[in-house]
């Protein structure tokens, strides 16, 4: 099979999540393709759960409408999802009653193993319906915790089922990371040393992840008690010398945005990861949206600087938050790292050559002598850094100031600090045009743009439909030339994206006229089909 997709689902607790993980496994031995997007309720219990995964010997990141294989651990999940089924249903006999390929997994696991472990049957018994090999199963499951009781489970349900299909090996395997784990490890390529975060939901788990890697690469993760902390404990960390990042989503930035403006001010730089979930207010805090992006360009008061970068996959959030971090250093201003929850908590087969992109900047180190002026007006308004403890008094303020870090009321000197940090906003500029901030994908008069995770969707679209895809990757500072160059000569312009106000058709509207919006905004990610759909 070249291109399938496969619905897992249960009710919460039941491990539908971890049986996608290790499918995902399975099919990446043999070589495809992998990319799940999860969907879970904001609930501490029950709850219906599933994953979507998607296999091809060709890269796919987006979903399909319809699937080719439900794997169904009770009966909800085949109520829901019956009518995408394009292929074969495999279901828990023991729950649910209906036509198909039943298999009793709860007896199963009871029997053989404990009852937690009916993802493992249900594993097992896929396997056997695609006609993977044994050993392959085995090799999977040898890295879990009762490793051999669940490899006993699995094979049990393996005998229970016909082979349906035959799936052949494609290529050779790649780690599996999810957008979380990728920006993580961007972050640590440029020289990450102190982490904080709140617990926030679809950024969490960076939290969990950077606590798992803290003795492997001297990482200080710290949980405050809440974002004015967070954000407030790290830019004290970085004023100390030491390379500091936030996570959040939208109501956690809406806490920091006092902080954001005092890293501006104090020229004090920070990664801040903001990864969108639905709104306003709690919204919807486990699912998707694209609607933060006006927030990330404006959060804080005044007239300050700052970097928004935008990824659409994991790749682009290990590369983006690695430049993040070299960019905020190199520039003393905020550096916002705008993601969304379709990449965050989503899994991806990771291109290894992009490790190759990552970088360690050093930022701008002053003479550290009894003469240092902190805040020195220079040609580019980047003044030298040193930190406490050198033999340079150094000093940090939230208040206007003068050359040396004084608080000042002076007109004069209130002009000329404000003028001396907007002397970066041109080098800032021509720093992105340079880098590639801009991709595009195909050719043609017809172009289709967008950004972050509707990236994904609009990709296979576009290149089923004849559109050239252009896509957008920082929007602080916008890649002016590189965007004009990418859209010369377009006949129509449509914009892709996921919430209600166009939020980057009218960015975009600046530089062409827009055509046609195609938004969503209902919390799930885009179907390639509607965006077929609407360019039709």
């Amino acid at each position: 099979m070249e291109d399938f997709q496969i619905l897992i689902g249960g009710a919460a607790g039941q491990g539908s999540k971890a049986a996608g993980q290790l499918i995902a496994k399975v099919l990446n031995k043999y070589g495809y393709k992998i990319f799940i997007y999860e969907d879970y309720p904001s609930l501490i219990r029950g709850g219906h759960n599933f994953s979507l995964i998607r296999a091809s010997r060709e890269e796919k990141r987006s979903i399909k409408k319809n699937i080719d294989f439900l794997l169904a651990l009770n009966e909800e999940t085949v109520e829901k999802h019956i009518h995408k089924l394009d292929g074969e249903l495999l279901y828990n006999s023991d729950k649910v009653d209906c036509e198909g390929v039943g298999v009793p997994i709860e007896t199963i696991a009871k029997k053989n193993g404990e009852e937690i472990m009916q993802n493992t049957a249900l594993l097992g018994a896929f396997c056997k319906l695609t006609g993977i090999e044994k050993k392959v199963l085995k090799e999977v499951l040898s890295d879990m915790p009762k490793a051999k009781k669940n490899l006993t489970v699995a094979e049990k349900a393996y005998e229970e089922v016909e082979k349906r299909c035959d799936l052949e090996k494609c290529g050779e395997p790649s780690p599996l990371v999810t957008g979380n784990q990728a920006l993580s490890l961007g972050a640590i390529e440029a020289g990450l040393e102190n982490y904080f975060a709140y617990p926030m939901t679809p950024s969490t788990s960076i939290l969990h992840f950077l606590a798992d890697l803290k003795q492997d690469y001297d990482i200080q993760v710290m949980q405050p008690e809440n974002e004015i902390a967070v954000i407030n404990a790290a830019l004290g960390a970085s004023f100390a010398g030491k390379r500091s990042m936030v996570g959040t989503s939208g109501g956690g930035l809406a806490l920091m945005a006092e902080g954001v403006s005092l890293a501006a001010v104090s020229e004090t730089p920070i990664v801040i990861i903001e990864s969108q979930r639905a709104g306003p207010a709690s919204g919807v805090p486990t699912y998707n949206a694209q609607s933060d992006l006006n927030f990330a360009l404006s959060v804080g008061h005044g007239d300050f600087l700052r970097f928004v970068l935008t990824p659409g996959d994991a790749e682009e959030a290990f590369y983006l938050t690695n430049l993040a971090m070299n960019l905020a250093w190199k520039y003393q201003v905020p550096a916002i790292v705008l993601i969304d929850k379709d990449i965050s908590e989503s899994t991806f087969s990771f291109d290894r050559s992009t490790l190759e992109k990552a970088e360690y900047w050093e930022e701008s180190k002053g003479a550290c002598t009894d003469d240092y002026n902190r805040y020195v007006d220079n040609y580019f308004g980047i003044s030298p850094l040193c930190y406490p403890g050198s033999n340079a008094t150094v000093r940090n303020t939230s208040y206007e100031h003068d050359e040396y870090g004084t608080t000042t009321e002076d007109p004069a000197t209130i002009k000329k600090m404000q003028d001396k940090r907007m002397k970066k906003k041109p080098i800032m500029e021509e720093e992105i045009n340079r880098l590639e901030m801009v991709k595009v994908f195909g050719e043609g008069e017809k172009v289709l743009v967008t950004w972050g995770s509707s990236k994904m969707a609009a990709k296979e679209a576009g290149k089923k439909m004849g559109y050239k895809v252009v896509q957008i990757m920082s929007f602080a500072p916008f890649p002016e030339n590189s965007f004009k160059d990418a859209i010369e000569g377009a006949t129509e312009v449509v914009v892709a994206e996921g919430n209600r106000l166009g939020q980057a058709a009218e960015i975009v509207s600046k530089y062409v006229d827009v055509d046609q919006k195609i938004l969503k905004y209902d919390g799930r990610p885009f179907y390639e089909e509607e965006i077929i759909d609407q360019l039709n």
